[in-house]
């Protein structure tokens, strides 16, 4: 089975955006493993893909306070432990993982997003969105996977261009631009359709 994680550089950046294409793209299944607060992006990958064998597989966590996964725990008087959180069975399908805000989002007190990453043995996708500051957490985001062994497929860059910044991460990290997903002023299934031509040979 092809495990594929996506995150990002931050919070609000465009991961659930990028897993819905990378779902219908692949044919895929998809997987949330920890979620907070009270909507789910399982709901929202299910109303933007169109593809029938997409299965979307419940969260091991799923904490009602939309906060950091350790608070939005600790408030619900639960604990993540990562030895709960066990990846569904595909059937030998490409699956796409979403994260939770970026690497060092904490899940506990010991453990992060990267620790779940390591744990699932999953490629990654990093989603890069243009922002004061950016360049900076794409930088060290790609510093502590490469420290910790973890094999990055590439960069998808969502939102609007800076091609400067764009092209300052890439030659800096080597990595490769798997593709743009532009601003768009309507999310739905036209459009994640449209984006998922292109992100087939992933």
């Amino acid at each position: 089975m092809r495990k594929i994680f996506v995150t990002g550089i931050s919070t609000d950046v465009g991961k659930t955006i990028i897993s819905s294409i990378l779902t219908e793209a692949l044919q895929a299944d998809y997987w949330k493993p920890i979620q907070t607060g009270l909507e789910t992006d399982s709901e929202v990958i299910k109303s933007l893909i169109s593809n029938k064998t997409t299965c979307i597989h419940k969260e091991s966590y799923h904490l009602p306070n939309p906060l950091s996964p350790h608070s939005a725990a600790e408030i619900s008087g639960v604990e993540i432990a990562l030895e709960n959180v066990n990846i569904p069975n595909c059937n030998n399908k490409t699956l796409i993982i979403e994260g939770a805000g970026g690497l060092m989002v904490p899940l506990n007190r010991n453990e992060f997003i990267i620790d779940l990453i390591i744990k699932v043995q999953a490629d990654v996708v990093l989603v890069v969105k243009n922002y004061l500051g950016s360049i900076n957490h794409t930088l060290l985001s790609v510093e502590i996977m490469k420290s910790r062994k973890i094999n990055i497929l590439g960069i998808i860059f969502n939102g609007a261009s800076n091609p400067s910044s764009e092209n300052l991460i890439l030659d800096y990290t080597g990595l490769k631009c798997i593709g743009r997903v532009n601003e768009e002023k309507l999310l739905d299934k036209a459009m994640v359709i449209k984006y998922s031509n292109i992100f087939e040979s992933i």
